[in-house]
């Protein structure tokens, strides 16, 4: 039997149980699931970059690559206060591949944020979800608020973005 995590609840016997037993599902399987979501959305926007950037912002911890922060902030940074979509984005984050190889270790922010994948994946596919997506982006973007600055000065010198 399939768990909610999409696993198999297997007993001491190794045989699958009868019963049926949900377990939560991880955040990287949410992620997944909205992944397919967005991946598969017909809008030109590439609504996909966003999800990815928030994403990786939100999860960020110590082990996380100061490459992966900064193009995730970068991003979010682009998308939420720039207007830029998610193909621009993307456009973007290739740019800053090409012209730069080292890249600054922001300081972690103290909370997470209060909209999380979950939160996203809940929300009814559609309008409602893509409305989901945006918030998550402000509601992360807003807990990096501290790292605006230096993500705005990193945009205006690898961008050309004021």
């Amino acid at each position: 039997m399939r768990s909610a995590a999409g696993s198999l609840n297997k007993p001491a016997t190794g045989q699958p149980s009868l019963e049926t037993t949900l377990e939560p599902a991880s955040s990287q399987e949410l992620f997944h699931e909205l992944s397919f979501y967005t991946l598969a959305h017909a809008d030109p926007v590439f609504i996909h970059q966003n999800a990815v950037d928030a994403y990786t912002a939100q999860l960020a911890d110590e082990t996380t690559k100061p490459i992966a922060v900064v193009f995730a902030l970068i991003g979010l940074y682009l998308h939420l206060e720039r207007n830029f979509t998610g193909r621009q984005v993307q456009r973007a984050h290739m740019k800053m591949a090409r012209q730069r190889k080292e890249w600054p270790r922001l300081p972690l922010p103290v909370k997470r944020a209060a909209i999380t994948v979950a939160d996203v994946v809940a929300a009814t596919p559609g309008p409602a979800r893509d409305a989901m997506i945006r918030a998550w982006c402000v509601s992360v973007w807003e807990v990096w608020r501290d790292s605006r600055e230096p993500i705005a000065r990193l945009a205006k010198t690898e961008l050309s973005v004021d």
